[in-house]
């Protein structure tokens, strides 16, 4: 069991923290002690601070990001500003949100190994304890395999391997969750809950998805804004003070309900996980609130815009990664494609931009075949956004990046100007419209992608994974204008593993398990039905669990009257 002494292992005292490259501090006065065994959560919107804090206490800052340190930082006794990366490496073990960029072994042992080589360790004493930590992240029979060969939660694994094989004190991780599907999110969640009690390792998790960390306990929640600490309390306190959607944050959505059934939310109901909350005190006006009836606004009928028929694709002659493909997505549609990682989704996309051709079947665009269409000729058409940003951006300058396509079609300046202002606006970027692109967060470098397809004006827009890493206000920012861009007629579908996402703007959602459609169906049904959610890697939602808990008599009524009601009373 994690030892949760009064020991101190990481001490800010009158702690700042200004970048040399920027005018105002990131960090003001941060005062805050973190005890040995605890589990902590950090949350806060982005560019609050919350990563430089991270930085901060893994030695990134000061020697690896230059700035001007004021008061102290202490880590397991040393303070930071006169000890050295390496020493703090001993005591702290970072995962990263990109866990691309923390591989340097060609294979998933070589990798965890990494740091017992630098310390010289025994070829014999290294192989026994890389499979030892290998077993306890469940990735001991993949020692040979590349790391770039895996699935995101399998990387994710090997990540946390490499920096547990020092036997650190403190394991920080920085936004876990970004890339990994809602089931292995949770895994994820849980193996990290396992190590801490199991190890009585001191574990700081820096997070967006606030609702899948609170899946297992944590001691602490710390709101970070502007620099700050704003907040430090348990979770059940966190939930009742209202500081979470006051910041942009966002609650966990089984919250969210009791406020919009009215009640007033106090520590006392234990609300910051779901498997504590007082259910007899929240029954009777969550039953009565489910119960009201919203009319619901009647959309028309509109025209097929793109269609899949009987379509076949496979890579390689071994396995087809698409089987049968059938859909029909309608003129001004919100679809989500959801499933888990490698499920075929991104595939399915690359197929429809003609990236990759169909083997058997066809897609129509408004009832025509397009398998004669080039990449151009569809890209007139259908805009795409990928998954990881740094595979499209081609120009080291932000404006240069988003007003690229507009360049190469022939765009006035002036246009090209106007066009390019609103899209950085709308992904609340226009503040770095002359930066160099290499000073953004990968967040950040993912607005940047949205932008340069916005400014086209594309009629079938497809986002891989359009809020990855994104806070809930730069989430919302850019899923309302993705919204009045589908009231104005484009088509939108989202690749996503953001179950709210899902839920609160794509009426129609499509599933993908090992390359077949399992679903097709609205995206209430889906996330209601336990055996479509088990199979493909879903989350059933927490309002779903809420439901259930509370005793509803139909739970994906409840589930629909929370959206219709966020629809047509919330946002209106």
């Amino acid at each position: 069991m994690a030892d949760k002494s009064n020991q101190a292992v990481i001490e800010f005292r009158d702690f700042g923290f200004k970048y040399f490259s920027q005018m105002e501090p990131t960090l003001y006065d941060i005062d805050l002690t973190i005890n040995k065994g605890e589990k902590v959560l950090i949350v806060g919107p982005s560019g609050s601070g919350k990563s430089t804090i991270g930085h901060c206490i893994n030695g990134l800052i000061p020697f690896s990001m230059k700035g001007e340190i004021t008061g102290s930082l202490k880590v397991c006794g040393q303070e930071t500003k006169n000890s050295d990366i390496f020493s703090l490496s001993k005591h702290v073990g970072t995962v990263l949100q990109d866990s691309d960029g923390q591989f340097v072994g060609l294979s998933v042992g070589e990798d965890i190994a990494f740091a017992l080589e630098n310390d010289l360790v025994p070829v014999g004493e290294m192989r026994e304890t890389v499979q030892k930590v290998a077993d306890i992240v469940g990735m001991g029979s993949m020692l040979k395999s590349s790391p770039y060969e895996l699935s995101g939660g399998q990387k994710q694994r090997v990540s946390f391997a490499g920096v547990m094989v020092d036997d650190v004190d403190i394991l920080l991780f920085d936004e876990p969750l970004a890339n990994l599907d809602p089931a292995t999110g949770k895994t994820a969640i849980a193996l990290i809950d396992d190590v801490h009690k199991q190890f009585g390792k001191t574990v700081i998790i820096i997070e967006h998805r606030l609702e899948d960390v609170l899946y297992r306990d944590v001691d602490r929640i710390i709101v970070i804004s502007d620099g700050r600490i704003v907040a430090d309390k348990s979770p059940d306190e966190i939930m009742a003070s209202g500081i979470l959607p006051e910041l942009g944050i966002r609650e966990p959505l089984y919250v969210t309900a009791m406020k919009y059934a009215g009640i007033e939310v106090t520590p006392e109901m234990h609300a910051g996980r779901m498997e504590t909350l007082d259910t007899a005190a929240v029954k009777e006006p969550l039953l009565k609130w489910a119960s009201q009836k919203i009319q619901k606004e009647e959309q028309p009928e509109r025209p097929v815009i793109l269609e899949a028929e009987h379509m076949d694709f496979q890579y390689t002659s071994r396995r087809k990664n698409l089987q049968d493909i059938n859909f029909r997505i309608h003129e001004g549609e919100m679809v989500s494609i959801v499933g888990t990682n490698g499920a075929g989704k991104s595939t399915l996309a690359k197929v429809i931009c003609g990236f990759v051709h169909e083997d058997k079947g066809c897609i129509r665009y408004y009832g025509e075949d397009i398998k004669d269409w080039t990449i151009k000729e569809r890209g007139q058409k259908i805009g795409y956004v990928m998954q990881n940003p740094n595979q499209m951006i081609s120009k080291p300058m932000i404006y240069d990046e988003v007003a690229l396509g507009l360049k190469i079609r022939g765009a006035s300046e002036d246009v090209i100007e106007e066009r390019v202002d609103k899209a950085l606006r709308v992904c609340g970027l226009y503040p770095f419209k002359k930066w160099p692109v290499s000073a953004l967060s990968f967040g950040q470098k993912k607005r940047v992608t949205i932008a340069s397809m916005l400014v086209l004006d594309p009629q079938i827009l497809i986002l891989d994974e359009p809020t990855a890493g994104q806070d809930y206000r730069h989430y919302t920012d850019i899923m309302e204008f993705l919204k009045s861009l589908n009231d104005s007629g484009v088509t939108i579908i989202m690749i996503t593993h953001d179950m709210h996402l899902m839920l609160e703007y794509t009426p129609h959602a499509i599933v993908i398990h090992d390359g077949r459609i399992i679903g097709d169906s609205s995206a209430v049904d889906i996330l209601t039905d336990e055996e479509i959610a088990g199979k493909a890697s879903l989350k059933l939602t927490s309002l779903y669990e809420l439901a259930l808990k509370i005793g509803a008599e139909d739970p994906a009524a409840f589930v629909d009257h929370f959206i219709t009601y966020e629809r047509e009373v919330v946002r209106k």
